[in-house]
């Protein structure tokens, strides 16, 4: 299985000739050159995550993808056809086992509703949890995509997540508004709490790919 970042949250997984999109917001470059797309995923409503527009890319080439999100994402995507998802939940579709956790969006601030949000984990190995740090109990987790930045979060609790998962391999997502002299630095600690558990971390570049 091969992993490739695109930007900010989006992921693109390969596995045996065909992907997965994970999370094809507005902060990532348009995907117009998807192909072979059997589902897309998409954590949470926020449009950092996902928009009609690069819906209608991704299923323009690959029509019968199937897409998966939690409640909030059917409602905000009516436009679309949303299987929802929810914590419990496994789906098979061509060669990915998909398996989901969490319930919501970590708190933003008491001011702003708390919406839907699901962590995937791809075929056993491969989590990412949206916008939320929720861990995957029972999972023993191979590789984590660690969210980075945003208004949800603070680096001691980055920390904190990537310790308590304590994953074999570990690289960054969700980091669009940082500069890179910030990802340097958020980066620097994710590497290591990653390393605290013996695992290694990968600083992985849009278009950058990791084999799993």
């Amino acid at each position: 299985m091969r992993v490739t970042k695109l930007e900010h949250a989006s992921l693109s997984i390969e596995q045996s000739g065909r992907r997965l999109i994970l999370d094809p917001g507005a902060f990532t470059t348009p995907v117009v050159d998807a192909t072979d797309v059997v589902a897309i995923v998409i954590t949470h409503e926020h449009p950092d995550h996902w928009t009609p527009d690069q819906l209608k890319r991704i299923l323009l080439k690959n029509a019968d993808a199937r897409i998966f999100g939690p409640a909030g994402v059917a409602a905000a995507a009516s436009d679309f056809d949303i299987e929802v998802v929810r914590e419990g939940d496994t789906v098979e579709v061509g060669p990915f086992t998909l398996s989901f956790f969490g319930a919501q969006h970590a708190v933003i601030h008491s001011s702003i509703p708390v919406i839907d949000n699901v962590g995937v984990l791809i075929n056993g190995s491969l989590y990412y949890p949206g916008d939320s740090f929720t861990i995957p109990d029972g999972v023993a987790v191979e590789t984590l995509a660690t969210p980075a930045s945003g208004p949800w979060l603070k680096v001691s609790e980055v920390i904190d997540f990537v310790l308590a998962v304590a994953p074999k391999r570990s690289f960054p997502t969700h980091d669009m508004l940082l500069s890179q002299v910030g990802r340097n630095l958020y980066y620097e600690r994710i590497q290591q709490a990653t390393e605290q558990g013996d695992g290694e971390f990968f600083p992985l570049q849009p278009g950058d790919s990791l084999d799993l």
